[in-house]
């Protein structure tokens, strides 16, 4: 199977909640829109330190993390990103890997938006179709 990228929207979490409650105006939520690499190998959602100065995310604190060729590296962990993917979102941590070159779309996100890799069309599809059924409102 080939690498498989997908276009997905990035958004400071801590912005949209202070947007909700009318402290700032939507224009003002920090956001990025960028073309990830979807990587169903890594936990979660992982950016660089340009990208995480660009959403202007506050660091949880710091984890050991293994690379693709294998090194270790200590990643810091951001507060919540709002990941949206076409009609989906949901909110994660993001992981900050120092010189990245791209951004990884993870299990995490993917999961907790339904989405999974289609390994014949090698895209990102609804793992349940389309629509995504909302129990909780």
């Amino acid at each position: 199977m080939s690498t498989v990228r997908t276009e997905i929207t990035l958004k400071n979490a801590v912005d949209v909640g202070e947007a909700k409650r009318g402290h700032i105006t939507d224009a003002q939520v920090r956001s990025l829109t960028v073309e990830a690499l979807a990587d169903t190998g890594a936990w979660t959602l992982v950016i660089n330190e340009d990208t995480c100065q660009k959403l202007g995310l506050e660091l949880e604190g710091t984890t050991p993390g293994v690379l693709g060729d294998g090194s270790s590296v200590v990643c810091q962990i951001t507060d919540g990103v709002e990941v949206h993917w076409k009609n989906r979102h949901t909110v994660c941590p993001a992981l900050v890997v120092p010189g990245a070159d791209d951004v990884l779309f993870g299990a995490l996100p993917m999961e907790g938006m339904d989405l999974i890799i289609h390994p014949r069309k090698e895209e990102i599809v609804g793992a349940h179709g389309d629509t995504i059924l909302r129990l909780i409102k």
